[in-house]
């Protein structure tokens, strides 16, 4: 089999490494086609090409003599690239294509743009295939779980590609051993038509946004849990005083603690092990800011969730605390400070 990749920084290598592994030949393009040879000389690509242009006719031809069944087969083109580029790859790489070639998306974009994709694609006899990656920079080693989303005869055709990036069975402990092993269970799983694996991987997003936040804001009160040893009590009327500070007198190293409860927790998980990881490097995190990035998907599931009428209160404040660690809720706390100090003459904090 063979595939050609567009894309190959730290996911797109990786990802062609575990499909050359699996016996896949692989083809890539990226924008620095002297990276790309550093690539190739590596063992990560079986070749490169510097341009789309010679990626299609590569895949296409082939270098040397192909099967007669790869000479039957479509031309299978997979994206690896940010989702504000993925419109423009698309569009310089659809005169190039022949009918029955597949493309597949592996970044995270909207499931609405990819069910837009695949029918204005399907006009041209591509196939489209959205497939929602988890895994990152960690999927080298532990393997990408894949959201698919697309026609099934597509899919089939690229079922060798996702089980070669799957993390496979042994990953995690069969949930009933007895049963017959589905394709989700190696780690992949065809989630539906065209936009079905953005949409479960937009949800799989807003999810971490959920968990993330309930991380970060348990150790941010264990943090804070020696405040009590500082506190002087003011009588200021503008602050709530601390009832009790004596109960407020904990040194904790958070650090330790997510050791801990990475052993035996019901709350240990990956994301766990990653926080331990940084904070055993740099308990204050001093090189970290506090402002949170989100790169769409937090969004998208709280819309979809308006759209759908379902209650989503931990995603969505999630989301919101993103905003305000940014201070985009600066000015709203400036109108609160105007009409406190309007209505009662409070001091500005």
């Amino acid at each position: 089999m063979k595939v050609g990749i567009i894309g190959l920084g730290r996911m797109g290598e990786g990802m062609s490494r575990r499909m050359i592994k699996a016996g896949i030949e692989v083809h890539g393009y990226r924008n620095n086609y002297a990276k790309a040879e550093e690539q190739y000389e590596k063992g990560y690509i079986s070749g490169c090409t510097t341009s789309l242009e010679n990626l299609v006719q590569v895949v296409h031809t082939g270098v040397g003599t192909l099967t007669q069944e790869e000479s039957k087969s479509p031309g299978i083109f997979m994206m690896v690239v940010p989702a504000e580029t993925v419109e423009d790859t698309i569009d310089e790489l659809l005169p190039l294509l022949s009918d029955g070639d597949i493309i597949i998306d592996h970044g995270n974009s909207n499931f609405k743009d990819s069910r837009r994709r695949a029918k204005r694609l399907s006009k041209y006899g591509i196939q489209y295939i959205d497939c929602g990656t988890s895994g990152g920079v960690y999927g080298l080693e532990r393997g990408y779980c894949l959201m698919v989303g697309g026609a099934n005869g597509a899919v089939s055709v690229c079922a060798p590609i996702f089980r070669a990036l799957a993390p496979g069975i042994a990953s995690a402990p069969r949930t009933d051993p007895e049963s017959r092993a589905t394709s989700a269970e190696y780690g992949w799983l065809h989630c539906g038509g065209p936009g079905a694996g953005h949409f479960v991987k937009m949800v799989h997003n807003g999810i971490e946004y959920g968990i993330m936040q309930a991380y970060a804001e348990g150790f941010n009160i264990l943090h804070e849990a020696n405040a009590g040893s500082a506190y002087v009590k003011a009588g200021d009327a503008e602050v709530a005083p601390m009832d009790n500070p004596e109960d407020y007198q904990y040194d904790i190293d958070c650090s330790e603690v997510a050791e801990l409860w990475r052993r035996g927790s019901v709350v240990g998980s990956w994301l766990l092990d990653l926080t331990a990881d940084v904070l055993r490097g740099d308990r204050e995190l001093s090189k970290f800011d506090g402002g949170v990035s989100d790169s769409g998907e937090g969004r998208w599931t709280v819309h979809a969730a308006v759209d759908l009428g379902v209650p989503a209160p931990v995603i969505s404040g999630a989301l919101y605390s993103r905003f305000e660690s940014r201070r985009l809720g600066k000015f709203a706390n400036k109108v609160l400070n105007g009409m406190r100090a309007m209505f009662g003459g409070h001091d500005v904090r």
